[in-house]
């Protein structure tokens, strides 16, 4: 029959390409396969990591112990002002006035640009200070820290020198100044403000307190109407902006009844993830005034909460924000909170008014919490801040050394889309007379590149379809090869709002019938030689020793094997791997350069012929030049799937592992324009050939007019849907395969997906953002980032849920036939898979449409939309979580109660003020 001799010959074209397969089959009886014990590859990791975090860590002990013994020496807090101090304002710094001169806190800064730090002007021999606006920049207790800080100044500079891995050192104050290294000029926003605050930052408040469970208990009576309500909401705004991920919420509301502002968290603590913060917001925004206040119901209500035992189980605290308390609560302390004063209480008392200042400020002080008066919008941040040093207190006053690692984030200060994680640790005063009060002074910190981590994962060892992955005790991902943090907006790349906040359930792709792999790759390393090795795999550590930093790891591994540098750490194991494969594969060059001088031994359309091994190297010839070469990314720095990296090995590698020995397999790489000039590849595993798809369309067309000689004519037209979804082509002939059984279709879900908010225009029939080059292959080989189709920016995108449509062959069917009955005419197709490949040959009768009958089959995504139960239990499911060692909520020797006092001058009076 016609398929058996095309297939047949098909199989027969590609084993007498001009390639190496037969070199392959020539050593593969020296090779010798081992089994490798994962869990030991784990613990291995695990080590490697603890020893390189320890380094950081250790690098905070230094810093607290600078700071906590320079503080120890001064006089008392309460009487030690510095009322002049000059030093570098990172806002001010290389600022000059009208006449020339450098005005006040900015003088001359030098500062260059620096690779390591995102390209950005930095000065690596000193530190200088960012002060946000709300903060005056020479408060006598701003001046104290800074004078106190100056002396990390050395500490951050060796550090650095002796570690160039290191990135942002710094240590944020309690009175809420920035001191960071390398020094930089800080840009403001827009509007010229400076509205980073270190307090609010998410290692600052981390470190600073224990995990908390709070209630926020809003008064909406008809006395909150107006400015109130708006300072209300503002400072319900900034208390969510202060909890993360350890942390637990609810938000109530009050009139003469009880209002749960989210009544599907009626009852519960709710874990303040960034997802459930943000719906609080746009709840609270909605809150509108009217009744009578009676705050009782609702306190019994947020006690009754916290005795349930749901949340953190360590800190528990309720905020009360109203314009007047007037009842009697001593009823509701006694039966819920007293003796032992476990829960917290602090209290905002909203407006200008004083009238019940003194009944608010009782509340606080007999529940050991905080009592301030806001009376205008510009008071709530500075205010509200304070409620984190109230409970650091028990830790403070133990002198507890807590060490936090953060959730992924990407530098704000280097303007980076790199993922970074922080490492902190709370500093505290340890003079006698602060002791029962627990002054915390600030927090120490340091940011690490999470690339720098995931560097120690050994790819060699992990194979090509193991990954190594890091998540936070809440599961949230750290580093994985599948979070795609990122999203293309038109042509500009901008983080997802919730990129920090990715479960590991979330990135791990989920089917409802079938098991489908999924490894995604990002790669980049240069690409020059004929033999290349993985630029970005760690051969040998060159950053330990400052001699060594100046060689790559090409100059460092030869230095080493020549016994030069016999004190550089290199890893043995791959080495000799390296080695091996290097001596193997070295008789490939000759062959394939007699291949190039045969006239007759490479035919046009054969491009690149190469070879890639365990160890991380590759062997390439290029049949071709540059300037008639179709595939002009392939295997270049420009490919960004086809190479050995840090995170994968090459796609082409990843494919063919999963063909048994002696199969053929065929892909397309995709390319970023539309041109007709396409490429395919064809291999065994780890070694293979790059020939255009003319080349191989010319093969195949001879071949079926051999056939057609034998048999009927037939008119053969080259079709231009090439790296199309047969679905969309013929959704009549898919949908026959998937009856029968050849395809089976199965749902996929993405929990990374952005949707659009509401109706978009769009130039495309895609109105979600999908997985960038989703296809067949694209569960293996897909981008980091999802696209944004072409559309009219008419909506905001917005995070969702998306399905998708898969389909998953069935290889015990090898062949199958149809015909399939279309109005007046009648379609015939045969389907029969090629020997020893992964292609599927299809015979398709082309006069008869089915379109009107068929509608096309896609992979397009489809938003998740979920009913209002099931929205609801999504939101306050608790995540499988490990709860944080350490717990500190009360400390004996803890005493008084704390008042703000938004001027501190009175503190002055009787004290030594002194100049710098």
């Amino acid at each position: 029959m016609i398929k058996y001799d095309i297939s047949d010959k098909l199989t027969d074209m590609v084993e007498h390409l001009p390639c190496s397969f037969q070199k392959f089959r020539d050593v593969e009886s020296i090779i010798k396969i081992v089994d490798i014990d994962g869990r030991a590859q784990v613990r291995d990791f695990s080590e490697d990591i603890e020893r390189m975090l320890g380094k950081y860590t250790a690098n905070l002990l230094n810093f607290q112990s600078h700071l906590m013994n320079l503080n120890a020496t001064l006089p008392p807090t309460s009487c030690f002002f510095l009322l002049q101090f000059d030093y570098y304002n990172s806002m001010l710094v290389n600022t000059m006035d009208d006449d020339g001169n450098f005005i006040e806190l900015g003088g001359e800064f030098p500062l260059e640009e620096n690779e390591h730090f995102n390209n950005i002007p930095v000065n690596t021999m000193q530190s200088d200070v960012q002060v946000p606006t709300n903060v005056y920049n020479k408060d006598p207790y701003i001046l104290n820290g800074i004078y106190m800080s100056e002396a990390l100044n050395d500490v951050f500079a060796n550090n650095f020198k002796k570690d160039p891995t290191l990135t942002w050192q710094y240590f944020g104050s309690s009175s809420g100044f920035f001191r960071i290294y390398p020094g930089i000029k800080w840009t403001p926003d827009s509007n010229g403000v400076a509205a980073f605050d270190c307090r609010n930052r998410n290692w600052y408040i981390q470190a600073a307190t224990s995990p908390k469970d709070i209630i926020i208990v809003v008064d909406i009576s008809g006395s909150m109407k107006g400015l109130k309500m708006t300072i209300a909401k503002h400072t319900i705004n900034t208390i969510l902006d202060t909890l993360g991920e350890n942390d637990f919420v609810n938000v109530i509301a009050y009139t003469d009844y009880v209002r749960y502002v989210e009544p599907c968290f009626q009852g519960t603590l709710v874990q303040a993830d960034l997802d459930n913060r943000e719906h609080f917001k746009v709840l609270v925004d909605d809150l509108h005034v009217k009744g009578e206040g009676k705050v009782a119901k609702a306190m019994k209500e947020s006690f009754k909460i916290l005795n349930e035992g749901q949340g953190s189980l360590c800190n528990q605290a309720i905020m009360l924000i109203t314009d007047g308390a007037m009842e009697d609560f001593k009823d509701v302390f006694e039966e819920f909170n007293w003796p032992d004063r476990r829960v917290r209480l602090f209290t905002y008392l909203i407006g200008r008014e004083m009238t019940f200042a003194d009944n608010t400020k009782w509340i606080a002080c007999n529940n050991k919490g905080y009592y301030t008066h806001i009376s205008t919008l510009a008071d709530v941040q500075e205010n509200v801040m304070e409620y984190l040093h109230v409970l650091s207190r028990p830790m403070v006053i133990n002198h507890n050394h807590d060490i936090i690692w953060t959730e992924a984030y990407m530098d704000s200060v280097a303007q980076s889309l790199l993922l970074m994680t922080s490492v902190a640790m709370p500093v505290f005063s340890k003079k006698k007379e602060t002791l029962s009060h627990g002054i915390l002074l600030g927090v120490v910190g340091s940011d690490i590149p999470l690339l720098e981590v995931m560097k120690l994962a050994p790819r060699y060892r992990l194979g090509p379809h193991g990954y190594a992955f890091l998540i936070t005790n809440n599961g949230y991902i750290l580093a994985h090869p599948d979070l795609r943090p990122l999203y293309k907006d038109g042509k500009k790349l901008k983080p997802k709002p919730n990129y920090n906040s990715v479960d590991l359930a979330e990135v791990e792709w989920e089917d409802i019938d079938e098991t489908v792999s999924n490894s995604k790759g990002k790669c980049h390393w240069p690409l020059s030689l004929p033999l290349i090795y993985s630029a970005e795999w760690t051969y040998c550590e060159t950053d330990i020793d400052p001699h060594h930093r100046k060689y790559s790891q090409l100059q460092a591994v030869i230095r080493y094997l020549q016994g030069k540098e016999p004190d550089l750490e290199c890893d043995d194991v791959l080495l000799q791997q390296t080695l091996f494969d290097a001596v193997v594969t070295a008789p490939l060059e000759a062959y394939w350069q007699a291949i190039m001088l045969n006239a007759s031994g490479t035919e046009a359309g054969v491009e690149t012929a190469f070879l890639g091994t365990r160890s991380g190297i590759i062997r390439l010839t290029r049949y071709t030049g540059m300037e008639t070469r179709v595939a002009k990314k392939f295997l270049t720095p420009a490919d960004k799937d086809n190479l050995f990296t840090m995170d994968h090995f090459p796609l082409w590698y990843r494919l063919a592992m999963e063909n048994p020995p002696g199969r053929f397999l065929y892909y397309m790489p995709v390319e970023d324009n539309d041109n007709k000039d396409k490429t395919g590849t064809v291999g065994l595993p780890s070694i293979g050939v790059q020939m255009s798809l003319e080349m191989l369309e010319k093969r195949l067309w001879a071949i079926t007019f051999q056939v057609r000689e034998q048999h009927t004519h037939t008119n053969i037209q080259t079709h231009t849907n090439v790296g199309r979804f047969f679905g969309e082509v013929d959704g009549s002939v898919m949908t026959a395969l998937i009856t029968s059984g050849m395809f089976k279709q199965v749902s996929l879900y993405d929990y990374q997906g952005m949707c659009r908010s509401g109706h978009s225009h769009s130039s495309s029939a895609r109105p979600l953002l999908s997985v960038s080059q989703f296809n067949f292959c694209g569960l293996w080989h897909s981008d980091y980032i999802v696209d944004a189709h072409k559309a009219k920016k008419v909506d905001a995108l917005q995070p969702c849920d998306t399905e998708y449509p898969g389909f998953v062959y069935d290889s015990s069917i090898r062949e199958t036939n149809s015909l399939i009955k279309c109005g007046r005419c009648q379609k015939m197709f045969v389907v029969q898979a090629v020997p020893e490949s992964n292609l599927v040959l299809m015979v398709v009768q082309a006069d008869c449409d089915c379109s009107r009958q068929y509608s096309s089959i896609t992979l397009e995504p489809k938003e998740v939309k979920y009913n209002a139960s099931v929205k609801c239990n999504r939101m306050k499911s608790q995540k499988v979580r490990r709860r944080p060692n350490s717990c500190h909520a009360y400390h004996p020797k803890e005493t008084g109660c704390t008042e703000s006092t938004v001027n501190n001058n009175n503190l002055l009076k009787g004290c030594t003020s002194l100049s710098g």
